[in-house]
């Protein structure tokens, strides 16, 4: 449980952070998703940081039991397998994330999500349990 709660300790203030930071500047982010994400070496160059950081975790906490800590596997998977098409696919993923953005509701639903994702993650990473 303590590499779990470790592993949360990062990822949920680092989701929160990023949550907080997009609801905060809605209004601008079609234009610096057009700016980062229409570049395809950005994207390619963040997909292995990505890919790095999903590996990481996989490596030390590849855990499908019942609980809360399987959320930090299945994130975990999510990050090497978006690094992993980041890698191989930049191009493509570019015109979806500048379309993806375009639409009204989709950008601050997903926000929410990592917000609550976030917050959950770092109260398990934080409390004394």
């Amino acid at each position: 449980m303590t590499t779990s709660k470790s592993i949360a300790a990062l990822i949920g203030p680092t989701l929160v952070a990023g949550a907080v930071a997009v609801l905060l500047n809605l209004g601008r982010w079609p234009a610096l998703v057009a700016q980062g994400f229409g570049n395809p070496a950005l994207i390619f160059v963040s997909g292995f940081l990505l890919f790095v950081a999903g590996l990481a975790i996989v490596r030390v906490h590849n855990r499908w039991e019942r609980g809360w800590p399987v959320l930090v596997t299945a994130l975990g998977w999510f990050a090497l397998l978006a690094g992993l098409a980041r890698i191989m696919f930049p191009t493509q993923l570019a015109a979806i994330a500048v379309g993806a953005v375009q639409s009204t509701g989709l950008l601050p639903a997903v926000a929410i999500v990592y917000l609550a994702v976030g917050a959950f993650l770092s109260f398990k990473g934080y409390s004394r349990e």
